[in-house]
């Protein structure tokens, strides 16, 4: 049994956002499937020794290509060796494995260490936040899977669209996999089905993914669902905008040609954060027409503004 990973970015901002995967890794190997009860973890299930299987393996769609630092961007070089450190021991600690990476890739100096090592550990909870909050999915341009298109509908198949996985209407967003709709939960093992078709014990994170939501409805924040939807939206973009603080406060630490790479990547990745938040919440904003939460600023732009706009040059667009 062998476990794939993907290692570049396709959906997770390609070479130019910092989006640190190991806890994405971490997450996916400690997740319980339950098949032979507690423990029964999907790290388990792939080295082998659940089932005794003498022959396991991790396979990885790898990032690297002609750039001289391999991967495009100097933070995506730790997506391929924490790829290679869980492949080898898929019960490491991806904080661990990042610290580790800090220290080889600039330097030992813990005042510069620990504050990377926490923006990395928060990246990629922040990228899903002002991408594809509480399990929203599949919501990015088609072919070239770059940048916000959640309006996407046609085409050859209805599951290469946006509008078949995030189903937002009047009532609610979301796309109903519990036992009352296409019963993509029976896929899990029985413990496992019952918590995610549970839309009280569901985590949040994988809300919309399994459950088709209404507006009101009360999250676990105290929020209804579009304000937990706006503030998520909005935590992601502040996030990015923090690590750029962080990442400027460490100049002395880093010799000025990466560290003013970095900092490029970083800009950018700000820019595109605020375009995923403010792009979703126009489209969304026309479904459950309500106004936004207290204190939280609406897009920069319309709604066919960012509709129009086109990106021709973008890789795999294909023209």
């Amino acid at each position: 049994m062998v476990m794939e990973f993907q290692i570049t970015k396709e959906y997770l901002g390609f070479a130019t956002h910092l989006v640190y995967l190991g806890p994405l890794y971490e997450e996916a190997l400690r997740a319980e499937t339950m098949a032979r009860g507690k423990g029964s973890t999907v790290a388990r299930v792939i080295d082998g020794s659940l089932h005794g299987h003498a022959l396991s393996g991790m396979a990885g769609v790898a990032n690297i290509g002609t750039d001289r630092n391999w991967s495009g961007s100097h933070f995506d070089q730790a997506n391929w060796y924490a790829f290679g450190r869980l492949a080898w021991d898929p019960g490491l600690s991806a904080r661990d494995i990042a610290t580790d990476w800090v220290k080889m890739t600039f330097c030992n100096d813990d005042r510069f260490v620990v504050p990377v090592v926490e923006m990395m550990m928060g990246s990629r909870q922040s990228a899903v936040d002002y991408m594809t909050p509480l399990g929203l999915h599949h919501l990015m341009g088609r072919g070239h899977h770059y940048g916000p298109a959640p309006w996407l509908a046609g085409g050859p198949r209805a599951d290469w669209t946006s509008v078949y996985y995030h189903r937002a209407d009047k009532h609610g967003i979301g796309f109903d996999r519990s036992r009352h709709g296409s019963n993509a939960v029976a896929q899990y093992f029985p413990a496992v089905a019952r918590q995610f078709d549970d839309l009280r014990r569901v985590p949040e994170d994988y809300l919309l993914w399994f459950h088709h939501v209404d507006w009101d409805y009360r999250t676990r924040s105290g929020r209804i669902l579009w304000d937990e939807l706006v503030h998520r939206y909005t935590r992601g973009v502040d996030y990015v905008r923090t690590m750029r603080g962080t990442w400027e406060g460490l100049a002395p630490y880093v010799d000025s040609e990466r560290q003013a790479q970095v900092t490029a990547l970083l800009v950018i990745q700000e820019r595109e954060a605020q375009w995923w938040r403010d792009a979703s919440i126009a489209y969304f904003q026309t479904f459950s027409q309500r106004k936004l939460p207290a204190g939280y600023a609406p897009p920069a732009h319309s709604l066919a503004y960012y509709k129009a706009l086109e990106f021709p040059d973008a890789p795999g667009d294909g023209r």
